[in-house]
Order: structure tokens, then C-alpha cells, then sequence
């Protein structure tokens, strides 16, 4: 490195040093309002009720209660709302939280639409946001902001786990059923990207609209195109009722492959492991990984009657990590709490040791399950066997890759 280029680094770095910590010797110390508010916004209602819905909000309030209950010596609460999959709606409810009700903070926002329009109004009322439902890695590449964080999944990991591992064991044809809105684009334009590194193709698509009933003239055309895989770059009740109704055209049996690009443990285990047998997914948790994945699914367990799903998980996650850097910063103020979830180390079950990028994408391994058969199954909800773990590293793109501006 040149003298010249090493004082250039040198400064740059410096300023960086200067502005954090300038942030944080200006914020001031402990709660603003006697309360640590967070929000818990998602769709409880629609196609995504139990992709996070209720459960959500239960992982958050048990993250809370494990975190004991307060933080800087001030309660800390949980309150939560159905955006009903709009952004407008979830926007709105976002402004009057912030704005009138004084919530510091709001997590899982499922359905990427709402995501990032919420993540925007965030950044103009200098608030924290950390996605665990919504998918798009627009939200940590050109849509970044200083106080977004996208947690649990996103669509390059989805693309790398699943779409990855069926092009590499022979799938190098796709035909996509795409969900028509932000989420299924970028799932669809990150699975395409991938396959033809990989030497394979993709020879047609069509768009379907949000919680669609009749998969029949999609499924007929991905039929005729002749694709060893047909990819569903959708998620929750319609990546569900597409599979349903594969099965009505013989489409498996006809030699050709359902890859369900989103596809969580609640939904398979609406499906049915008849009907869901032999599908490759990628999540990021699994209640029957190791101890410690089996420890907080037996209390979600006992608290919801289901087995919590990666965007559950990693709710909890988020809420926990959130609270350590509050306490870490020492108030919470927006800007304090914001340099300190990326300085610290996500230590729980979920992140394990995971790390959180300057454009704040939280980097963790993921994994790769292919659903069992129902002879397979041995006890309720022995759904998956693990086919591999995807390091984090290779999962998700590292902050100059992702497109950030942020991190140019």
C-alpha cells in the first residue's frame, strides 16, 4: 500500500472512529420515556398468518421476558398490529406508533412491500427496523439504511441454499411461478442469477397475484414448458395451495420438480408431509437441530401449540439483540443503539455467534432440509433431515457486494 493511499485509509477510518463515537457521547443516557417500546407489525390475518403472524409476537414477548423484563431500569413492551399485506396500511400504523404512541423500535414486518416502506419512513423519523419476515435483499443492498437490519433470511440466501442445490444435482431448466409484488421479483431475479452461473437456464415465468386461489393456467404453463424445475417464488398459503394443486396435474409424477424457494415448517406442516414429502428448503432454524434449538422450541411450544418456524426464531433473535444494545449503549437513542446492535456479537440460539454488516444484514449459517416421508417421521413435527449447513458467509453477500450505498 502507498504512503498516500495508507494516510487516506488511515484518516477515513479515523472519521468513522470520530462520528461513532461523537453519536454516542451525545446521546443521552437511559430511557427517553420511562418505556422501551417495540412494535411487532406483520400480517396476522392473510396468505403470511402463519408464516410469523401471532407466533411472532409470542418470540418477541419471550425474548423480552427472558431479558428480564426491563432494560436501563424501564419496562419494556411489546405491542402489535395486522398491516393486512399493505403498505400504505402498514405505513400508516408505523407514523401513528412513532409518532403518538412512542415506539422506539418495530420487527418481523413480513411481506417486503411493507418492509421497505416501512424501513423508509424509519429512516426519515430516525427509527430502527429489524426485518425477520420480508425476504428481499434490497433491503440491506440499494434500499440500505443507517437503521435498517434484515435478520432471519433473505432472497440471495434462499437462491444459494435451495436453487443452488437443485441446479448442482441436475436441475438446469426453471420455470417460475412468481408472486407478483417486491418479494417475488427479487427472489425470482436472485434464483435466475444463480442457476445461470451455474450453467443452467431459465426458459419461462409467469406472475401471479397475491393469495391466489386458482393455480391451475400458471401450473398448466410451467407444465408445458418442459422445466425440470419449476421454481415457486412465492411463500406462505401460496406456495401451499400451488403445491396442492401440482399434484391434481401430475406434476411430479410427470418428472418434473417443485422447488418451494420459501417454504418455513408451518407451512409444511399444514401441507401434510404426504403431500410436502421430498421438497428441498432452506431456513435458518430448525426446532430439532441440537439442544439448544430443541430448549426454546419446547417453550414456544408450550406457550402457541406449534413448533416455532425460522421467522419465529428469529423474532426472538431480533428482539433479544436489540435489548443488549440498549443496554450496551446505555440509552436508547436511535443512533447509540444503532452502532452498537453492529458491534455486538448475536449470541443465542438463532444467530450463534452471528455477525451484523455495516449495511445491516445480520450474517449467520443457514441450512438446507429435504422434508421427510411420512414413514421417515418418527414423533410429531420430525419433519426435516439436514442435508447441509451453508456457512453464513456463502449464504448472504458481504456489505460491498450487496449494493449498499452505505458501504461503497
Amino acid at each position: 500500500m502507498s504512503r498516500a493511499l495508507a494516510r487516506t485509509t488511515a484518516l477515513a477510518a479515523g472519521l468513522a472512529f470520530a462520528v461513532a463515537a461523537q453519536a454516542q457521547t451525545a446521546a443521552p443516557k437511559g430511557a427517553s420515556d420511562g418505556v422501551v417500546k417495540i412494535g411487532i407489525l406483520n400480517d396476522q390475518s392473510g396468505v403470511y398468518a402463519d408464516f410469523g403472524g401471532r407466533g411472532s409476537v409470542e418470540a418477541a414477548r419471550m425474548a423480552v421476558e427472558d431479558f428480564g423484563g426491563k432494560v436501563l431500569d424501564v419496562p419494556v413492551q411489546i405491542v402489535d398490529a395486522d398491516h393486512q399485506n399493505k403498505p400504505d396500511i402498514a405505513s400508516n400504523i408505523a407514523r401513528q406508533w412513532y409518532d403518538t404512541d412512542k415506539v422506539d423500535a418495530i420487527m418481523e414486518l413480513t411481506t417486503s412491500s411493507v418492509a421497505l416502506a416501512v424501513q423508509g419512513l424509519s429512516k426519515e423519523k430516525r427509527k430502527i427496523t429489524i426485518v425477520d419476515g420480508a425476504a428481499t435483499s434490497d433491503l440491506t443492498g440499494k434500499q440500505c439504511t443507517p437503521y435498517g437490519f434484515h435478520w432471519a433470511y433473505d432472497t440471495h440466501a434462499l437462491a444459494v441454499g435451495t436453487g443452488g442445490s437443485l441446479v448442482e444435482t441436475g436441475g438446469d431448466t426453471w420455470f417460475f411461478l412468481t408472486a407478483d409484488y417486491a418479494f417475488g421479483t427479487a427472489l425470482q431475479a436472485d434464483v435466475t442469477q444463480y442457476v445461470t452461473q451455474k450453467g443452467g437456464k431459465v426458459v419461462g415465468a409467469v406472475r401471479h397475484p397475491l393469495s391466489a386461489q386458482d393455480f391451475s393456467s400458471f401450473l398448466l404453463q410451467a407444465q408445458g414448458s418442459g422445466a425440470k424445475i419449476i421454481g415457486l417464488a412465492n411463500a406462505g398459503l401460496d406456495t401451499s395451495n400451488a403445491i396442492k394443486q401440482a399434484a391434481e396435474f401430475g406434476i411430479v409424477q410427470g418428472g418434473q420438480r417443485l422447488a418451494a424457494l420459501l417454504f418455513t415448517l408451518s407451512e409444511v406442516h399444514g401441507l401434510g408431509l404426504k403431500a410436502a414429502q421430498g421438497i428441498v428448503l432452506t431456513e435458518g432454524y430448525y426446532w430439532d437441530l441440537d439442544d439448544q434449538a430443541r430448549g426454546f422450541a419446547k417453550r414456544f411450544m408450550a406457550k402457541t401449540g406449534k413448533m416455532p418456524n425460522m421467522i419465529q426464531a428469529g423474532t426472538y433473535s431480533s428482539v433479544l439483540h436489540y435489548l443488549k444494545a440498549v443496554k450496551a449503549a446505555g440509552t436508547d437513542d436511535t443512533d447509540a443503539v444503532a452502532a452498537k446492535m453492529r458491534e455486538l456479537k448475536v449470541d443465542d440460539f438463532f444467530g450463534r455467534g452471528g455477525t451484523v454488516q455495516a449495511n445491516g444484514r445480520m450474517v449467520h449459517d443457514m441450512y438446507l432440509f429435504q422434508v421427510k416421508s411420512p414413514a421417515e417421521s418418527k414423533a410429531p413435527w420430525d419433519y426435516y433431515k439436514l442435508l447441509a449447513t451453508i456457512p453464513g458467509d456463502k449464504a448472504f453477500l458481504s456489505a460491498k457486494a450487496s449494493g449498499c450505498p452505505l458501504t461503497q
